[in-house]
């Protein structure tokens, strides 16, 4: 099989697309190279065509290799598993550029798969995902309306970026992603930091301009091994049931639908569909005439809106829908703020952890961990549906980055607030825009929280409907129907500054600037508006955190010290938290962490700390556990993991018997610390604290009163006589031991007299 190579100069690095070398039994294969990155993108089709089908049956899948980064796996069985949240995002940034150039009326099932074979932590492999999509469907035998190109753009130090690197984007106010035609742009995705609405104007002009390079570079490959293209089997509705229906349609709504939610229009429309079946059901078939019925209620809302700028809902076209925001709604949890506009409704909940609940990533990215994650839930009950509840689809996974993505720039640092952060998003009603109203709802949920975020954050769905003669009307936030049937879906998030987030995604094949710059004017009035409405319910971050959320208090130990407060294998500070129900996490640079919602609980956890990583000194006086008996003295732990030995000699201020007169296992007791020898051997004395403690010189000699030998036992506290002579013992009847006790110098009895 011939193999074929191009390549373009794209950004000062070589673009390299090649064919007829890998997976030679695919429809279309190719592999791109940028840089040291590799990914190799197949496409088939199938042959069984899908009867009854209204919709493009289009799959796209991106796959993460991890020896492409030269990483193992971190799961238990040391493979990959299912796709991680960037493969899944990745996937619908090939698919939604690709997508509306197949035809309308193919209904075999397609599918893209790209595999990451190479990546070199500097270059993305996103862009070559599309690029390659794009390639190797348009080699194949696919009916396809490409090639399309993508190219990111990055706004460093105010000058563009053609792909900027890795290291590059750390540096950039903008993140942006455009696909393209020849003729205009066909998608955006990008994260920016409070930029101007010039600056993603000159970003699309840039990337627009850069992209035109890599489609040449596909029109030589097509031009050289394309195979041709397939011949459509599919079969069109007849244009005189096209007609009838849409006349039917006309003369019921034609006038100007005004419904005043989906629950009525759903009942208007389906009564009028069931009188199309009634009267055209014996010459068709109901999936006939059903889909005559969607293009003919599409005609007629298209030309209300583009011939009178009539809504569906009785709108103008730059009105927004009723807007209600509440905050505290959820009494336990952190932080939580509802967003309603029209009949979209999202609760979001804000929840506080410490930096050890930080999200861990098992990707081919630089990024391994994530302390700020919101997520998405999109129950059936949302749209009035009885489905199976499955597990986040693409869409959840998509909607949630999105929000996620449009709050990072007004998040605080690690360093002023160091809190891992978790917002999820609940849809409760669903009718359109759904992920602007979570960044809505995630904005109104953070502040309820306390956390001290830089800017509200709002954002708004803008749509399209465009005429045949070139005339356009831009549609600010779009309901449900309007999205279905309109030829854009534009969100917009950002602050009053600026954007912090896009995403373009179109069902024409290309855009204007014209367009672009309309769209983007009209949203910007639109949040302004919607940043008003969040700011009569809750204007500024809460002062106080949640009485429910955790406290976390930082302290400093030496670097030197970490290791005993982890301990082996972790045991010590798992023991720690267990004991004190606290979370501490411990940096290398010796700071401390230690999360707990109960202020006692805190200080605890950090006195026992403290004692872990204090310095015995000479002189110190400790109180401390008896750990061992041994003939010649005691053992005392004076701190976690350090004791020291007491010699007998030591244990009192008199002579001894032996160590188990004075002391036992697991009493405590004050000792000094003597002596710290060369070996770090410590040793102690409980005498010299006695003779510390001892009262002045003015008492009596033979009858001051001290604390007994087992002074300060905090379990023993009874007072004994001074035993000063024999006579004395033997008067008291008590005789001392005959014995010398090990350790305790020969005292000779006095001489007579």
């Amino acid at each position: 099989m011939t193999t074929y190579s191009f390549q373009r100069m794209i950004g000062g690095r070589p673009l390299i697309i090649e064919t007829g070398a890998l997976a030679g039994q695919a429809n279309g294969a190719v592999s791109v190279t940028y840089g040291e990155t590799v990914v190799l993108v197949t496409a088939c089709i199938s042959t069984e065509l899908r009867e009854g089908q209204d919709f493009l049956p289009l799959t796209v899948d991106y796959e993460e290799r991890l020896y492409a980064a030269g990483k193992i796996p971190g799961s238990f069985f040391r493979r990959e598993g299912r796709p991680g949240q960037e493969a899944v995002l990745t996937s619908r940034l090939t698919d939604r550029p690709i997508r509306p150039l197949f035809p309308k009326t193919l209904r075999n099932e397609v599918q893209v798969i790209v595999t990451v074979l190479s990546a070199d932590q500097e270059n993305p492999p996103d862009i070559l995902a599309i690029c390659g999509a794009s390639a190797a469907v348009g080699i194949s035998d696919i009916p396809f309306g490409g090639p399309v190109a993508a190219v990111r753009v990055g706004y460093v130090d105010d000058e563009y970026v053609v792909n900027p690197t890795f290291t590059q984007l750390n540096q950039s106010r903008l993140d942006l992603v455009v696909a393209g035609t020849r003729d205009g742009v066909i998608m955006v995705e990008a994260a920016a930091k409070e930029v101007t609405e010039d600056i993603v104007l000159g970003a699309l002009k840039f990337g627009q301009e850069a992209l035109q390079e890599v489609i040449k570079l596909q029109e030589e490959l097509i031009q050289a091994c394309g195979k041709p293209k397939l011949e459509l089997q599919g079969k069109e509705l007849s244009s005189e049931l096209r007609e009838t229906v849409s006349a039917m349609v006309r003369d019921k709504i034609g006038s100007g639908p005004i419904w005043k939610d989906r629950t009525e229009r759903e009942e208007v429309l389906a009564k009028l569909e069931e009188e199309a079946l009634e009267k055209l059901g014996s010459s068709y078939s109901p999936q006939e005439i059903s889909n005559a019925f969607d293009l003919g209620l599409k005609q007629v809302i298209r030309a209300l809106i583009l011939d009178k700028g009539i809504r569906p809902d009785g709108r103008s076209v730059t009105d927004i829908r009723p807007i209600t925001c509440e905050v505290g709604r959820l009494p336990r949890t952190h932080g939580s703020g509802m967003f309603t506009r029209g009949q979209t409704q999202v609760l979001t909940i804000a929840t506080l952890g410490s930096p050890a609940e930080e999200q861990k990533i098992d990707s081919i990215g630089q990024e391994e961990t994530k302390r700020y994650m919101h997520h998405y839930n999109f129950p059936p009950f949302s749209t009035g549906e009885v489905k199976r509840s499955l597990t986040p689809g693409r869409r959840e996974i998509g909607h949630g980055a999105l929000a996620e993505r449009a709050l990072v720039p007004v998040i605080p640092s690690e360093t002023e607030f160091p809190y891992t952060i978790r917002l999820v998003s609940e849809v409760l009603s669903s009718n359109g825009s759904t992920s602007m109203a979570s960044v809505c709802g995630s904005t109104l949920s953070l502040m309820d929280a306390g956390v001290p975020i830089k800017a509200p954050v709002a954002g708004v769905a803008m749509g399209l409907m465009t005429a045949d003669d070139g005339r356009y009307v831009v549609l600010t936030d779009i309901e449900g129907q309007e999205d279905f049937f309109g030829d854009m879906d534009f969100k917009v998030a950002g602050t009053a500054e600026g954007i912090t987030a896009l995403q373009l995604d179109l069902k024409i094949k290309k855009i204007s600037p014209e367009i672009m710059e309309k769209a983007l004017s009209q949203a910007r009035v639109a949040r302004m508006f919607i940043l008003e409405k969040m700011k009569e319910t809750i204007s500024a971050s809460r002062p106080e955190l949640s009485k429910y959320a955790p406290r976390l208090t930082k302290i400093t130990i030496d670097p030197e010290k970490i290791r005993n407060v982890i301990g082996s294998g972790g045991r010590t500070i798992r023991s720690i938290m267990s004991e004190t129900k606290t979370t501490i996490d411990v940096e290398n640079d010796g700071t401390v962490l230690i999360g707990s919602p109960n202020e006692e609980a805190t200080q605890r956890a950090i006195r026992i700390i403290e004692e872990l990583t204090r310095d015995v000194e000479v002189g110190g006086v400790y109180n401390g556990r008896v750990t061992r008996v041994v003939n010649f003295g005691a053992f005392v732990e004076i701190l976690p993991g350090k004791e020291g030995l007491v010699h007998l000699s030591e244990l009192a201020d008199y002579p001894a018997p032996s160590v188990e007169d004075v002391v036992k296992v697991g009493d405590e007791i004050m000792v000094m610390v003597t002596e710290i020898d060369r070996l770090g051997r410590i040793n102690l004395s409980r005498r010299a604290v006695f003779q510390k403690l001892s009262p002045g010189s003015d008492a009596h000699p033979g009858t001051e009163q001290r604390q007994s030998p087992d002074y300060p036992f905090k379990k023993r506290t009874e007072s004994r006589p001074v035993h000063r002579h024999r006579d004395n013992d033997e008067r008291e009847g008590t005789r001392p031991s005959r014995e010398r006790p090990r350790g305790v110098p020969h005292r000779r009895p006095p001489a007579s007299r």
